[in-house]
């Protein structure tokens, strides 16, 4: 069987295995004890599965559904129930675009689809509520505008199984989760609007403090993890007062501070710049020119309002583009600003990125020289021949590589270096990897370790059906984010030494076929990145 049919045979069994109801799950009691069979939530009694020695709870709702009167608003309280709810299928992802990425498309697609998507799902090796066991809330990535928390690779069982309480949430995406526009702000108690998307993850975390010590977790000790999108976005919890007191540890892949290094793809916008773009999503709808305007757009369908969007909005490589406000309230300032003034909050933090990120994002686009030089030219302006300096390609044959290697430095390694410095300069225990382990795939064999293809190694999901040796990192990487969740340390079992980073020992763990403590964690490009924001 090729790699490619194994990939496929996996999914499959993943999303298809069969699971047994629980039995005794207290019909007909209004307010049943809370035990692992039928957990009573604040908002009401539910019931899972078992499955695999777990308890397996999928489609929480953790907020009110945000359709009508409730779209561009903040999460409002789910309505109570007294019956036991059957909470055994995932709940719909947010209303969203195709997935941009074509090598990984076929795993990442998403059928059910809904502005109703405010749910969550847990995974629970506890077998009474007593046990306090550490709890990890994933968020997902997708650029902001796509993915959801019951994608396959996301299952949480074998993370679980090693002794944590996994958590996996959808939030908001694209101009439902972050269209802000001068009239939201001026209906919002707090004059703002556009961070929909992160108020749902802070409500999410909430709800976990609420109520995980029905499913045996510690309220206590939990940790907050996400790759891409969802690993800025636990940059921008840390940087966040209104989730302060909700996390304990951080986890962060291949999503810190993208746009420190790509200053023009996914910006920080602030708030009157992010209303502008409202502004032109209303006028692509018909809207701006109606009484009562926000009505109006409130209204559309929602694929009516995410094709004006795309209409509107345009990122890097011609994506629609969108992005978490700096509004003064979500988010006070920028928030690789708010960690250079040493004011996020402080927490452990592991955090890293994979050593072929701008794989993904070129796919098989064949850029020129003098294409390469426009892209500098755009994202950098009169930066533009330092950043050629360092990322030299002198004919067609060598744009791939410089902008792989660009894009990879300055897009992920140099940002994610400045969140390890300010966080160590706190005083809060860092610690720093490099994801090297190539793909073998055959679609995705050129691409080497491109952005995103650790996630199965973190979940141990679909690397089970590739070679001994990804199945022994994924061991090992699965060991490491459990025990850091742990006690904020990935080191104290047989894997190799993980050091603690500091900026005087610059060191840092690879993670591929060798695994261990190397020196030098992007420092040039660290430099670089400084220099663009003009923070050297």
């Amino acid at each position: 069987m090729g790699p490619r049919r194994v990939l496929f045979a996996a999914i499959i069994f993943l999303t298809g295995a069969l699971v047994l109801s629980p039995t005794g799950c207290g019909k007909g009691e209004s307010r049943p004890p809370s035990t692992m069979e039928v957990p009573q939530l604040d908002s009401g009694p539910i019931s899972g599965v078992q499955e695999d020695g777990l308890w397996v709870y999928k489609g929480i709702p953790y907020a009110a559904p945000p359709v009508g009167e409730l779209r561009w608003r903040e999460p409002q309280p789910v309505k109570p129930w007294k019956e036991v709810r059957p909470c055994t299928e995932y709940g719909p992802a947010c209303v969203q675009s195709e997935w941009p990425y074509p090598v990984t498309r076929e795993i990442f697609a998403i059928t059910n689809q809904s502005e109703d998507c405010l749910y969550l799902n847990v995974w629970s090796p506890a077998k009474e509520p007593g046990e306090r066991l550490p709890v990890m809330v994933w968020i997902h990535g997708g650029g902001f505008t796509v993915g959801s928390g019951s994608q396959v690779l996301y299952e949480g069982k074998y993370l679980a199984k090693k002794g944590v309480v996994v958590v996996t949430i959808n939030y908001r995406l694209g101009p439902f989760g972050f269209m802000a526009h001068p009239l939201l702000s001026q209906e919002s108690p707090h004059g703002v609007s556009g961070n929909y998307g992160l108020l749902d993850q802070i409500e999410a975390l909430k709800w976990v403090q609420r109520n995980i010590a029905q499913f045996g977790g510690d309220p206590q000790n939990v940790t907050v993890f996400g790759e891409s999108a969802g690993g800025a976005s636990v940059c921008y919890l840390m940087a966040s007062p209104l989730a302060q007191g909700l996390f304990h540890k951080a986890i962060v892949e291949s999503g810190g501070f993208l746009s420190m290094g790509l200053p023009s793809a996914g910006r920080q916008y602030d708030l009157r710049e992010a209303e502008k773009l409202g502004e032109k999503i209303s006028a692509t709808l018909g809207c701006s020119g109606e009484a009562d305007e926000l009505a109006a757009l409130r209204s559309k369908d929602a694929r009516q309002v995410l094709e004006a969007f795309e209409k509107s909005s345009t990122g890097l490589m011609g994506r629609a583009s969108i992005a978490p406000v700096v509004d003064g309230y979500v988010l006070p300032k920028a928030p690789h600003e708010v960690f250079a003034e040493g004011r996020q909050h402080r927490v452990p933090l592991l955090i890293g990125n994979n050593a072929d990120e701008g794989m993904l994002f070129l796919g098989n686009r064949e850029l020129s020289l003098q294409q390469y030089r426009a892209v500098l030219s755009l994202l950098y302006g009169r930066m533009a021949p330092e950043v050629e300096a360092m990322f030299p390609a002198t004919s067609d044959r060598d744009v791939k590589e410089a902008y792989n290697k660009l894009f990879t430095s300055l897009g992920f390694g140099g940002p994610s270096r400045h969140a390890a410095v300010c966080t160590a300069r706190v005083g809060a225990p860092v610690y720093v990897y490099l994801f090297t382990m190539k793909s073998t795939e055959a679609n995705s064999r050129h691409m080497g370790a491109y952005h995103g293809y650790e996630l199965p190694f973190v979940f141990g999901t679909l690397v089970r059906y590739l070679g001994q040796e990804e199945q022994r990192l994924s061991e090992i990487m699965m060991n490491y984010w459990t025990r850091f969740a742990a006690r904020g340390d990935p080191n104290g079992g047989p894997e190799p030494e993980w050091p603690r980073f500091t900026e005087e020992n610059d060191v840092y763990q690879e993670l591929g076929l060798q695994v261990g403590p190397r020196k030098g964690y992007y420092p040039e490009a660290y430099r670089l990145v400084l220099r663009i924001n003009g923070m050297e």
